[in-house]
């Protein structure tokens, strides 16, 4: 009995997220390419004295690379962001109600920086660039009513911050200082536009 053969393998997408996360997918899907998203399956625990801004740029690095390897003719890109509280600790994601309680008490007044890390990596082309796009939100004097009515509106226990800049949490904040907006949702797409040209693949023709 002959057995019929194997089927191919399905060709290396062109461009490849390497995350799971869903606000770094809309954000690449505002540049109207076509993109696979594969999450890379790493540890992102920080190193023995590792600062914010070096986690973030490794890890970003490190998620494009883990997909490369398997996709080495397709352009990856790998997004990290870290956060600090008036340039000390690591500010997370809450998880919890009681978390995000937690860091926007601890948030009201102050201001927290964002490192968010940018990579883009094509192993076929011996590409490899990188880049960290800082952001600082300063909050408002936040009473218990407002953290408590935002969290019931919102439930942004999966956002760093506790505060989502693109929606209500806009009412929490009383500046962003940064040069690229999207940066602080997770993904700077200032950046990523001509990263994306020098890997061989333009946004707009001749840009």
């Amino acid at each position: 009995m002959n057995e019929s053969p194997a089927a191919p393998a399905p060709p290396s997408p062109d461009l490849i997220l390497a995350s799971s996360s869903r606000y770094r997918q809309e954000l690449l899907a505002r540049l109207q390419l076509r993109f696979a998203v594969i999450a890379p399956e790493l540890d992102e625990s920080p190193a023995p004295g590792e600062t914010p801004p070096v986690l973030a740029s490794r890890l970003a690095l490190a998620k494009a690379c883990a997909v490369a390897a398997r996709h080495p003719a397709a352009v990856v890109i790998g997004s990290d962001q870290t956060a600090t509280l008036d340039g000390t600790g690591l500010v997370g994601k809450p998880g919890t109600h009681e978390r995000a309680v937690a860091q926007l008490r601890a948030a009201s007044g102050r201001a927290m920086q964002f490192h968010t890390a940018l990579a883009v990596v094509c192993l076929e082309r011996n590409f490899r660039e990188s880049v960290t796009v800082d952001t600082t939100v300063r909050f408002r004097d936040l009473t218990t009513e407002m953290i408590e009515a935002y969290l019931r509106a919102e439930t942004p226990y999966d956002c760093t911050g506790s505060a989502k800049c693109e929606g209500l949490g806009v009412a929490l904040l009383a500046s962003i200082e940064g040069p690229d907006p999207t940066a602080l949702i997770g993904l700077p797409l200032i950046a990523l536009c001509p990263m994306l040209a020098r890997a061989g693949i333009a946004v707009l023709p001749g840009a």
